[in-house]
């Protein structure tokens, strides 16, 4: 019987779960629908929003571009929250369907407050200023994100943890199931990401607002039932208690434990104790032989948690959580290292988008709103995602014997050598439209004479990155963090978005201060994009990358896998 239960896993209902009836990809494609529905209703609001703050909430362009990246970068660094509480307390069944209500309200306020026009700024006259929207309707507008934020980080802690959770660690096949599974999570990302920016962003801009986001609301709440429909086949990991305690005990005991070299825990022998006794010790003793045999020669002095002396029982440690948390902190480098990635997506929702606001968005007879632009990037994705999975992977497994075909770390490190490329793309992009400006005169009306196309290309290559960077990541992540950190270990994928939003703002800050001065304003100052230095701030995003590309490699060369048995014939180094 216990051969056919599924060890430290419950069905929804709390009982243990079964292998026969529990698990697999049938399971897991249920999240991959409801990824669709969430993430369009997050991109809906989140792609277009610089506009609807610039517009109707009448904000400065550098402001509405502060707003947008703080929002989105509080969405994904929630994440964390919402795995660390699936790993401690909860499950990442329950966690997403609180997070999912609470995106719901969120979304439920904006587009009350979009509806009525008491609730937002008057309309712009000819006469007298602009009026940026203040006090309540302030407060209803960024309540309305931020619950929307916290709706959202939960999701994405949870949601893709609990995908991959369905497949079966000890499995070859299941394991090549689950790679399979992370690049199709990817795929329905963009799936929901090509209905927010083509579908969705044409009713804002055509209908109102307050259309785009009851479409959003109404796709969250849906969601809903689509995800309880698989309840029945899922199996939910028993939460382990605060992974966080764990890793805040190995570091005290390796402080504070007094040295003086490896206990010896068995040098005194009790004489008088009996064959049963004697039995069990000798087990004990060699199930310890087999944890200190095993442990790593990486980060040593973390050691000292087990061979030292503790201070207090309660900083008494096992060689396994030893283990654990040196596999989370030879995490952190690679995590760090995608941050600067992050900061240049984040420029596709904020400046890029005021850039094609000036060009040419006309296609025939057909006015293509400039937030639809990420259409290009998320087509490409959708159409590289199966045939990565169905033909390169197979071909790679051939020619490296690698389970994978391409390691974990190598497809992050392809997606930041595409940012670096991208950035440059973007500089010399914003030379041309600048160009053509300046042709045309600074008071000219309508959009400028140059299609929007050529935007798309920075579009194209940072979504490229996206694609290699973020399935990567999750899987790299999921797969190496311990078992009972792996919810937690898979939001960093998403903190890493969350830091790169963050740095994209501060970096606009840091810019226009050090670049003020002789009466001038700074490089991203100014009523008008025109007036902006946008392409020396790419430049510095390029030159940015690179150094962070450096670091990378140097990171990632030194890693070392940590379970062997994933792979067929893989060196531990990734390059």
């Amino acid at each position: 019987m216990e051969e056919e239960r599924w060890e430290g896993y419950v069905d929804w209902r709390g009982r243990p779960a079964l292998r026969a009836k529990h698990g697999g990809m049938l399971a897991a494609s249920f999240v991959l629908i409801v990824e669709v529905m969430e993430n369009m209703a997050f991109l809906a609001s989140a792609s277009n929003l610089v506009t609807y703050l610039s517009g109707f909430m009448h904000f400065s362009p550098s402001r509405a571009a502060t707003t947008v990246t703080d929002f989105m970068g509080s969405a994904f660094l929630l994440a964390l929250l919402g795995g660390f509480l699936a790993d401690a307390f909860f499950t990442t069944y329950r966690i997403y369907l609180i997070s999912a209500l609470l995106e719901f309200l969120g979304l439920v306020v904006l587009a009350v407050q979009a509806t009525f026009p008491s609730l937002k700024p008057p309309p712009c006259r000819a006469d007298s200023p602009c009026e940026e929207a203040a006090g309540g309707k302030a407060a209803a507008l960024f309540a309305g994100l931020y619950l929307t934020a916290l709706g959202v980080g939960g999701i994405k802690g949870s949601l893709a943890a609990h995908g991959a959770e369905q497949f079966d660690e000890n499995s070859s096949r299941s394991r090549k199931a689950r790679s399979t599974f992370f690049n199709y999570f990817v795929f329905s990302l963009a799936g929901g990401a090509l209905l927010a920016v083509t579908i969705v962003v044409w009713v804002e801009d055509n209908k109102g607002w307050q259309w785009g986001f009851g479409i959003s609301t109404v796709a969250i709440l849906l969601s809903l039932p689509v995800f309880l429909a698989g309840s029945a086949l899922y199996r939910n990991k028993i939460p382990a208690g605060s992974p966080l305690t764990t890793i805040a005990k190995v570091f005290a005991a390796a402080i504070s434990n007094r040295s003086g070299g490896q206990i010896a825990r068995n040098a005194v022998v009790d004489m008088k104790q009996s064959p049963v006794k004697a039995v069990v010790d000798g087990k004990n003793q060699q199930q310890q032989q087999e944890e200190e045999e095993s442990r790593s020669e990486e980060l040593k002095w973390l050691d000292r948690a087990v061979e030292g002396r503790p201070l207090h029982r309660a900083l008494s440690c096992s060689w396994q959580e030893v283990e654990d948390v040196k596999v989370v902190v030879k995490l952190l480098p690679i995590f760090t290292s995608t941050i600067m990635l992050s900061c240049c997506l984040a420029q596709l929702s904020t400046f890029s988008v005021q850039q094609a606001e000036t060009m040419n968005t006309r296609v025939g007879r057909l006015t293509v709103p400039p937030a639809s632009l990420p259409i290009f990037p998320v087509v490409f994705i959708m159409a590289i995602a199966p045939l990565y999975d169905h033909v390169i992977v197979p071909l790679a497994r051939r020619a490296t014997g690698n389970e994978t075909g391409i390691t974990h770390l190598q497809r992050i490190g392809f997606g930041l050598v595409l940012s670096v490329v991208a950035m440059a793309v973007a500089a010399a992009v914003e030379v041309k439209r600048k160009r053509v400006a300046m042709q045309v005169g600074e008071g000219s009306e309508g959009p400028l004479p140059i299609t929007f196309f050529w935007v798309a290309f920075q579009y194209l290559f940072l979504g490229s990155a996206d694609l290699f960077t973020l399935a990567g990541q999750l899987e790299f992540f999921f797969s190496e963090a311990p078992a009972t950190m792996r919810s937690l270990a898979t939001s960093l994928s998403w903190a890493s978005l969350a830091l790169g939003y963050y740095l994209s703002s501060v970096l606009v800050s840091v810019v226009n201060r050090a670049t003020r001065g002789g009466g001038r304003g700074g490089w991203l100052s100014g009523d008008s994009l025109n007036r902006y230095h946008l392409e020396r701030f790419y430049w510095l995003m390029c030159v940015l990358s690179a150094l962070n590309l450096v670091n990378y490699l140097f990171w990632a060369s030194r890693y070392r896998y940590r379970a062997a048995h994933k792979q067929l014939q893989q060196p531990q180094q990734c390059v």
